[in-house]
């Protein structure tokens, strides 16, 4: 099966960077970190094709190429999603969409013909297994929310990484606060899970055997927000880093969406179909 996984435009707005990025030749902040670990829990033998069109354009021939779209995306991408999903449906071609949106219930997904609410790990599988059979119904969710531990590598083969300003790397998901304005414990819950350091340091590995230098996004809505594991990883990074000779700048928001990133990148992640 062929699947084309496609993430929407960001409005023209302060936190979409358009007229800052060309002064460093980069088209978009960051890539779809989300998409591209859905991407890496998808069968082996499907082939995959990312379009990011907040760097490159959807083409006609992205859309015959494919068996079957799939679509992330947070609130604020909601009208270029609309467009995009109707673009796909002109091609005869099934659309799965997942991401932040959905699990909000956005009304921009209302013509999709597959949605998935919350993290994907656990529900992946059976998504990809129906879709071969032809079986797929209109709404998946699983009520656990998953173990992070199990969060595969993400595909960055996909990725044009040079056309981005910064990379991202996920710790954990979830946030211990209850600020007002703030989503996060709706959608990944108040009990932060983490990956363990390990896992954390094979992504950076990636990142650098690719070729990547400069900045790194800790992309956690808050990096601290489970204190005990990311005492455990600090020491990993400092370590990491100084045997690499620091080839990237790492930053983070820390404390409930208080830090230092900026919020376009806040729930980017969602990895399941719902994060992706």
């Amino acid at each position: 099966m062929k699947v084309l996984l496609v993430y929407p435009e960001f409005p023209d707005t302060f936190w979409s960077f358009k007229h800052a990025l060309p002064f460093q030749g980069k088209r978009s902040a960051f890539p779809p970190l989300g998409l591209l670990t859905v991407s890496a829990m998808l069968p082996n033998h499907w082939q995959k094709r990312l379009v990011d069109v907040n760097v490159q354009r959807l083409k006609d021939s992205d859309l015959k190429w494919a068996d079957v779209v799939f679509f992330s995306a947070m609130i604020v991408q909601g009208p270029s999603l609309k467009v995009l999903i109707a673009r796909a449906k002109q091609f005869g071609r099934r659309t799965v969409v997942g991401g932040p949106i959905s699990s909000a219930h956005d009304p921009a997904i209302s013509e999709a013909d597959h949605v998935v609410d919350g993290e994907a790990e656990e529900l992946i599988g059976r998504l990809a297994a129906d879709l071969e059979r032809g079986e797929a119904q209109p709404h998946y969710s699983h009520p656990q929310l998953p173990d992070v531990t199990r969060v595969p590598l993400p595909d960055l083969r996909l990725a044009p990484l040079r056309r981005y300003s910064s990379m991202s790397v996920q710790f954990s998901r979830g946030c211990p606060f209850t600020c007002e304005f703030c989503d996060i414990i709706e959608i990944y819950g108040r009990r932060p899970r983490t990956k363990t350091p390990d896992q954390v340091c094979a992504e950076l590995d990636q990142l650098y055997h690719l070729g990547w230098r400069g900045s790194v996004f800790m992309v956690d809505d808050n990096f601290i927000g489970n204190k005990k594991n990311v005492k455990v990883l600090l020491p990993r990074l400092v370590r990491w880093m100084h045997d690499h000779r620091s080839p990237f700048s790492l930053y983070s928001q820390p404390g409930g969406g208080r830090g230092l990133a900026p919020p376009v990148a806040r729930g980017a992640f969602h990895p399941g179909l719902s994060g992706y």
